[in-house]
């Protein structure tokens, strides 16, 4: 299983299948729209309040930088060997070409994780101000009950608001790449223009006191490091899913018009307007309010009501509502391209690589998965979806760092449009060791099983477990490796592809 590498020529091959293959329509603008509206959503409207108030303080400016650096090596890797592997399917792809089979998998059911459960925790939090909009305005009060699941701190039922919006946003996938990207393109615009709005009018209502609270039982040591540089880093590890997206882009390899130059510029680009933003706004954030106040589900707008600016309060809302509808319709747009992959691989069933005759999307996989992700964000609560999709995410990181080097190494043939500056090894180690120093301080803030195990690492393994169970016993001898091999390695197979 760890020697069992699918053949590069092969996995090019099927990228280069027009006739049976994704349509090629996204150009390098589209591109980092896509990745802009992956990631400016959740991070930077819902979860910043939370980091402040219980992780970082207002030294929470300095953890989305650390998160920043650790994005942007691995965001470096990704761009390199996206544009040497320029195939749908990501990391997993990537580790399939280099790592072999068994590391594959792990990947591709890490990145499930990532980006179904991703999509899950932000419909909690679109939900969040979905209801409190129509609160605000009086138009309609959602029963508690349908606005909270049984495990939230308020208990409910079910979220529905959560589960009726991953539905929406399952149909408009099904009907196709291109209107789904055009609708992107639009929101993305406007979530920006918000998040600018924000800056503008906050910068003006800063209260430098803000940034050295004294001591106190919600303050800790005060100061502007009140939790210390422990609690920096598990501010990093806490809103590292801010910038989870990026990597959405490189699931795109086969529908972008020239992948080679267009996904390493989607990725960067998307990523580094990102971070400018992320730092400004909350650096303002945490000078208009005092950070132990900011524990809301609606943070940007909760200071702006502060300061008394309720009705920017009520723009902000509008614009986090879209904001976080193009991180769903990226991150669900994204799962099923790992699952398309995966399939034409053998490793799971043929029918998540169907494609519909004429919209020449995969409808049952985004149907499929379409319904699990809208429970999730039904039943679940936001902090325990958006821990595990860090896991999977960050999992992911690593072995893409590691497949750097081993890329250079098997096939030096390969000259993409970009290389990592300053060697082979310097990036990706660097890369490969920060995320996993993120996986250790994910354990700050998250419940202990028996007392000194975080859940959220006992919640990833026991998804593992489950992956390497249905590997075990399906996509072990159902892969088109597998089967090339157990034939006498004849020829690769066309892709199965209807």
């Amino acid at each position: 299983m760890l020697s069992r590498v699918k053949p590069l020529a092969t996995i090019l091959a099927e990228g280069a299948n027009q006739d049976q293959g994704l349509k090629r329509s996204l150009g390098p603008w589209a591109l980092t729209a896509m990745g802009i509206g992956a990631i400016i959503g959740t991070g930077i409207f819902v979860l910043t309040g939370v980091a402040s108030a219980t992780r970082a303080g207002p030294s929470l400016t300095v953890s989305f930088i650390v998160a920043g650096i650790v994005s942007a090596l691995a965001a470096l890797c990704y761009a390199e060997v996206s544009s040497k592997v320029p195939i749908s399917g990501s990391a997993y792809t990537y580790t399939y070409a280099t790592l072999g089979e068994f590391l594959a998998w792990i990947i591709g059911w890490s990145l499930v994780l990532e980006y179904a459960l991703g999509a899950s925790t932000v419909s909690v939090g679109w939900s969040g101000y979905f209801t409190y909009i129509l609160h605000t305005l009086h138009i309609w009060d959602i029963p508690q009950a349908w606005q909270h699941s049984h495990w939230d701190a308020t208990p409910g039922i079910a979220n529905l608001p959560a589960a009726i919006i991953i539905l929406l946003i399952t149909a408009l996938l099904v009907r196709g790449t291109k209107e789904s990207g055009t609708v992107n393109a639009w929101i993305v615009a406007i979530k920006v223009l918000i998040v600018l709005f924000f800056i503008a009018i906050g910068v003006g209502h800063i209260n430098p006191a803000n940034y050295h609270l004294p001591a106190g039982p919600t303050t800790g040591a005060g100061g502007f490091f009140p939790f210390g540089w422990g609690g920096m880093l598990g501010g990093a590890a806490f809103i590292f899913f801010a910038y989870i997206g990026f990597d959405a882009v490189s699931t795109t390899a086969e529908e972008a018009k020239n992948p080679g130059k267009d996904l390493p510029f989607g990725i960067l680009m998307s990523l580094a307007v990102c971070t400018i933003l992320y730092i400004i706004v909350v650096a303002i954030l945490n000078g208009m309010v005092p950070f132990n106040s900011l524990n809301v589900a609606y943070p940007v707008a909760f200071a702006l009501n502060s300061v008394g600016l309720a009705w920017a309060g009520v723009i902000i809302s509008f614009g986090a509502i879209a904001g976080l509808t193009t991180v769903l319709l990226v991150m669900m747009y994204g799962q099923t391209r790992i699952f398309y992959a995966m399939s034409r691989d053998g490793l799971i069933p043929p029918s998540f690589v169907k494609l519909h005759p004429t919209w020449r999307t995969p409808m049952f996989s985004q149907i499929f998965f379409g319904i699990l992700i809208a429970a999730a964000g039904a039943f679940f609560p936001i902090g325990i979806l958006g821990s595990l999709t860090n896991m999977g995410t960050l999992i992911a990181f690593v072995l893409v760092s590691i497949s750097v080097p081993i890329l250079r190494k098997r096939h030096p043939e390969l000259l993409g449009s970009f290389t990592l500056p300053f060697g082979p090894y310097i990036i990706p180690v660097l890369s490969a060791v920060t995320a996993l120093g993120l996986i250790y301080f994910l354990r700050n803030g998250n419940p202990l099983v028996w007392g000194f195990f975080p859940l959220v690492w006992l919640g990833f393994l026991v998804w593992l477990a489950i992956g390497l169970g249905f590997y075990a016993i399906y996509g072990r001898n159902k892969s088109t490796v597998a089967l090339q091999e157990a034939e006498g390695g004849l020829a690769p197979r066309q892709p199965r592809v209807n």
